[in-house]
């Protein structure tokens, strides 16, 4: 991320247009006159262009039940002797320690200072002034009742910036938890809402993200959205932005920058491998601090590390299955078949893996891995390897030779998908009855990934032209498929091809040779 740039001067702060909430200030008192007396002292009361919104109660179990039901009453002027002579002291006891409230401001104000003496009260309760009603005159109560706000705003703009930096840096941890490109872009639109939401469950932003691979960056498309956006999914983002925007927009675009503007932010950000990403959001609350433009900040940048990662970890990986078909290819070029039975062989292993219960990742790592199954052919030579009769004995020996050379080229390596595909390179041609080759192993000792590659394998030989055949019909493919069911293949996989042959059939007539 290169620069941020703020609509406004970076240390203002943005006040709403709307008229502010006025503070909140509950009376605890068992005199009515008491209750009188304070609202008509603090009746033109003010402070940084905020009123007073009053609230009463007469006894501790009513002050109690309001605080209850009205989350940020920000000061209690509460009376000590109301029904008993230490109901106030019970109140504040309460407030602190059971409802966890640090925020309330206490002025705990008494007739009776005999009753609760100020150094034992000062001590032993968390209160924050200590007032004898006789010396709380109106200009006193206005001293207090200002101090007391001063002290609420002060500790709830520490406690909000301290809850910000936490939902910043739990939404960051989550999101470099994702591998995945579309669990990363819709994290990112709900972190964004939870870093804004300030605890609103009924909080929701518009907003969405674009992005486009290569030289162009005028053809963003909209991958993922939220709020009023949501439906625009794979629309341009010219056609979507708000047509007032479009010019700031194309700015961002040349000066690869992140705006704060009224209500909005753009982020636009194009990488020297040419993926260019924009995040839009609109709908944001009226006010913004400088603290809350920190915090998107501080956001977005761990957002451009993580989509880089990701990005980082999709490159590797595509130039290895790049690699794995590549070399794939080679060989079956070699063996004059066709360069889309790995593809097909790839597409059918995972998805009967998937039916099988694999998990997403094994799932991936099996049609990554399944090209490789036939890799030690790269040892056998061409007489035997592109032989169009049926091979000697002497012939089909050096043949089953291939899957412990498969083995032997990649069991060592510390990469996933080659160990993967060395599992698969020995173990595809055993058989569930113990009866096939290199190592005559049965049943479940059979590596799993080599068990469904086995039936996919023959599947697909079956099903299309080989030098040596012609392809079969549909029928007899079946048909043999079902006869060497716990005799070549695992009889549970059986039963889910044969469940779902229809997807099976799908992708071989989708990559024809």
């Amino acid at each position: 991320m290169d620069e941020f740039v703020f609509a406004q001067d970076a240390d203002e702060v943005i006040e709403p247009c709307s008229m502010l909430a006025p503070w909140k200030l509950l009376i605890v008192d068992d005199e009515v006159e008491v209750h009188a007396v304070t609202k008509l002292a603090l009746n033109d009361f003010k402070f940084e262009g905020r009123g007073i919104e009053f609230f009463s109660a007469y006894n501790g179990p009513e002050a109690l039940e309001l605080l209850e039901q009205v989350d940020d009453i920000a000061v209690v002027l509460l009376d000590v002797v109301m029904e008993t002579d230490d109901a106030g002291l019970r109140v504040a006891r309460h407030i602190r320690d059971v409802s966890k409230n640090t925020l309330l401001r206490i002025i705990l104000r008494t007739g009776q200072p005999g009753q609760a003496p100020e150094r034992d009260v000062i001590l032993n309760y968390d209160i924050n002034d200590y007032k004898s009603k006789t010396e709380l005159t109106a200009q006193r109560l206005f001293t207090s009742v200002v101090t007391a706000f001063r002290s609420y705003s002060d500790l709830t703009a520490l406690e909000y910036n301290r809850l910000g930096l936490e939902r910043v840096i739990d939404a960051s941890c989550d999101l470099f938890t994702m591998s995945a490109m579309n669990q990363f872009i819709d994290g990112v639109l709900t972190q964004l809402t939870a870093i804004f939401s300030r605890g609103q469950s009924s909080f929701s932003l518009n907003s969405f993200i674009a992005e486009h691979h290569g030289s162009s960056s005028d053809s963003l498309k909209v991958i993922a959205a939220q709020g009023d956006y949501k439906p625009h999914i794979g629309a341009d983002v010219i056609d979507v932005l708000p047509a007032d925007l479009r010019d700031v927009y194309h700015g961002v675009q040349q000066r690869n920058e992140m705006i704060f503007g009224q209500g909005y932010i753009i982020y636009y950000h194009k990488d020297p491998q040419q993926y260019s990403t924009l995040v839009f959001v609109s709908g944001m609350p009226d006010s913004m601090s400088t603290h809350d433009r920190r915090l998107i900040e501080l956001f977005l940048r761990n957002v451009q590390l993580a989509y880089d990662n990701i990005l980082l970890n999709q490159d590797i990986e595509s130039t290895q299955r790049e690699i794995v078909y590549r070399l794939g290819n080679a060989l079956e070029s070699r063996s004059k078949e066709s360069g889309f039975h790995l593809k097909r062989v790839a597409l059918c292993s995972a998805l009967l893996g998937e039916l099988c219960g694999l998990s997403a990742h094994d799932v991936k790592l099996l049609k990554l891995a399944a090209p490789l199954h036939d890799v030690g052919k790269i040892a056998i030579q061409d007489d035997i390897l592109m032989c169009k009769d049926k091979l000697s004995v002497e012939q089909f020996e050096v043949m089953k030779t291939h899957a412990q050379i498969g083995y032997d080229l990649l069991h060592d390596s510390d990469r996933p998908i080659l160990r993967a595909g060395a599992l698969i390179a020995i173990s595809h041609h055993e058989r569930w009855d113990g009866s096939g080759y290199p190592n005559g192993i049965a049943g479940e000792d059979i590596d799993l990934f080599g068990r469904i590659v086995s039936l996919v394998d023959v599947f697909d030989a079956l099903f299309n032209k080989r030098c040596y055949k012609p392809a079969f019909e549909l029928s007899a493919c079946i048909e043999y498929i079902q006869e060497n069911s716990g005799i070549a293949f695992d009889p549970n996989l059986v039963k889910l091809f044969l469940a779902n042959q229809s997807q099976f059939v799908d992708v071989m007539e989708s990559f024809p040779d």
